[in-house]
C-alpha cells in the first residue's frame, strides 16, 4: 500500500502526533509512506494531483523522533496520484485561519481531485468541505448536543446568557484546539468585550454550560462508525483541565487519565455513527461531557498516543488495517 498523509506543516509537526504514529506504523507494516505538506499540492499536466511529497526512509525506526527527524530530512520529489492508494487528511483547517488563510482549504481541494483520481481519501473531502467550521456539529441529533446558537448577534447572545442563567460558554465558529473558548457566568462578566474579541473572526458560537465539564471530558475515537478497541479496552481518554482553566485540551495544559465508558457513552455513539459512516467519517473524535457530545473532530483527531499508553495496547495497527481492508 502507498500511503501519504497530508499535514498542516513540517515545522508544526511534533514526534507524538497521532499522525506521526499512524505513519510510523503504516511504515512498521510494510507500507510506503509519504508526507504532503499543503503547501507542496499541485495540479499536473496530466490532470492529476500532484505534490512535492517526502517519502520515509524504509527502514526501522527506534523511536518516532527518530522516524520524523529522518523521513522530514528526505529531500521532496514530484509525485501524483497515480503513484497512490490512499491519502490521509490530517492537516487542521483552522490552524491556517490567521496567518495561512490560502491553505485552509487546500488539503480538502487536491483530497478530492485525488479521489476522482481514484485514489482512497480519508476521511472524505466532500463531507470535510461541509465541516471546516463547527456548524457540523449541529446536524447531529439534537439530543446528543448542549443548547446552542450561532450568531454575532450582541443582543440574541445576551438573551440567551439570560436564558441559562448567566452561565454560558463562547467560541468561534471556526476554530481548534480550544483556542478562544470562554466561559462567561457572573464571576466573569465582560459579555461585550468577549463577543467583540471572537467576533472579529466571524461568528460565535455559544452554548450553554454544562456544570459536568468542570470534571473534563472524555476524548472517545471512532472508526468507521465504531468505538476503536483491542483487547476488551476502548481508545478513549479522560481530560481533565489545568487549574483555573475551562478546557481539557491536552496542548492548552489538560492532563489524561484513563477513561470510564458507561452504556450512555456507547448510547452516544449509536446516535452519531449513521450520519458519520454514511458521510465517509473513517476516524473521527468525539469529546464528551456527561450525555452531551461537546466536538465531533473530524479532522486531525489527536491524543491517541495517550491512549495506548493508558491501555497498553496498540490502536495504531487496528487503523491502518482497516484502511488495508478498505482497499
Amino acid at each position: 500500500m502507498r500511503i501519504a498523509f497530508v499535514i498542516n506543516d513540517y515545522e508544526t509537526e511534533e514526534p507524538l502526533f497521532t499522525t506521526t504514529r499512524l505513519a510510523m506504523q503504516a511504515l512498521q507494516m510494510e507500507h510506503d509512506v509519504f508526507y504532503i505538506a499543503v503547501e507542496d499540492f499541485s495540479y499536473t499536466a496530466s490532470g492529476q494531483m500532484g505534490a512535492h511529497a517526502r517519502k520515509a526512509p524504509r527502514k526501522k525506526f527506534r523511536s518516532p523522533n527518530i522516524f520524523m527527524e529522518e523521513t522530514f530530512k528526505v529531500e521532496k520529489k514530484l509525485i501524483e496520484s497515480k503513484d497512490l492508494d490512499v491519502l490521509m487528511l490530517r492537516n487542521d483547517p483552522s490552524a491556517d485561519l490567521e496567518e495561512r488563510p490560502w491553505a485552509q482549504y487546500s488539503g480538502i481541494v487536491f483530497g478530492q481531485l485525488a479521489k476522482k483520481n481514484g485514489v482512497l481519501v480519508l476521511n472524505n473531502p466532500d463531507m470535510l468541505a461541509k465541516a471546516t467550521n463547527k456548524m457540523y456539529f449541529q446536524y447531529f441529533p439534537e439530543s446528543i448536543r448542549p443548547q446552542t446558537i450561532i450568531t454575532r448577534s450582541v443582543s440574541e447572545i445576551q438573551h440567551f446568557y439570560a436564558a441559562h442563567k448567566k452561565n454560558i460558554v463562547l467560541k468561534p465558529l471556526q476554530g481548534s484546539g480550544g483556542k478562544n473558548v470562554f466561559l462567561v457566568n457572573e464571576q466573569n462578566k465582560n459579555l461585550n468585550q468577549i463577543v467583540d474579541a471572537i467576533g472579529r473572526d466571524g461568528y460565535i458560537v455559544v452554548q450553554e454550560y454544562l456544570p459536568k465539564a468542570s470534571k473534563g471530558d472524555t476524548r472517545l475515537f471512532l472508526l468507521e462508525g465504531k468505538p476503536i478497541e483491542v483487547d476488551g479496552k476502548i481508545a478513549a481518554i479522560h481530560r481533565s483541565q489545568a487549574q483555573g482553566d475551562i478546557r481539557s485540551n491536552i496542548h492548552q495544559g489538560g492532563s489524561v487519565s484513563p477513561a470510564k465508558i458507561t452504556k450512555k457513552t456507547l448510547s452516544i455513539v449509536d446516535a452519531v455513527s449513521h450520519k458519520l459512516v454514511k458521510d465517509g467519517m473513517f476516524l473521527v473524535g468525539l469529546d464528551i461531557v456527561g450525555d452531551k457530545v461537546m466536538e465531533v473532530n473530524v479532522f486531525s483527531p489527536g491524543g491517541m498516543g495517550h491512549a495506548c499508553k493508558l491501555n497498553d495496547v496498540n490502536y495504531f495497527e487496528v487503523i491502518i488495517k482497516a484502511i488495508e481492508e478498505q482497499l
